[in-house]
């Protein structure tokens, strides 16, 4: 018969996709904190520049640096709390110097990648949305009306 508790016998399955391969792999981080990984720094007086790890202090905290010539970041100890991690690495031993980082960031390209990532386009849209004065804010509303008349003429073509 069934079990004298309210629950089913199989309440502690575990809900698994039907795409998943591997049941074991249903939550995976794919970036890590470790030493070479890029990050975006979203908070304080660096906000918006990428810097590489080169250390790990403790859970908390990271030494990076920016490479200062090429990110203008110096080397300085950062909470995880004001560091997005990027999905780029470059390969450095903990500790590198700026000149062994300065040239691992130039082997893996790694402003080019980060340039052509959405995130990166999605940032440089946003700063420039902030930079607008209020007559291009106008002429975007303008272009934008103009826009939406042309799709409504077009919809009523095809649905006439």
């Amino acid at each position: 018969g069934l079990p004298s508790s309210r629950y089913t016998d199989h309440h502690h399955l575990l809900l698994i996709p039907a795409n998943c391969d591997n049941p074991t792999d249903t939550m995976v981080f794919k970036r890590f904190v470790e030493v070479g990984r890029v990050v975006l720094i979203n908070y304080g007086p660096e906000s918006g520049k990428l810097a590489t790890i080169i250390d790990i202090v403790d859970q908390n905290k990271c030494l990076i640096d920016g490479p200062a010539e090429i990110t203008g970041v110096s080397r300085q100890v950062i909470p995880y709390t004001r560091i997005a991690l990027t999905d780029l690495t470059v390969k450095i031993q903990a500790n590198a110097r700026q000149k062994t980082l300065k040239k691992a960031w130039e082997e893996a390209d790694t402003l080019n990648k980060w340039e052509s990532s959405s995130w990166a386009k999605k940032l440089s849209a946003k700063k420039k949305r902030a930079n607008l004065s209020d007559f291009d804010r106008f002429k975007v509303m303008v272009a934008r009306k103009q826009k939406s008349e042309i799709i409504a003429k077009k919809m009523a073509e095809l649905g006439a």
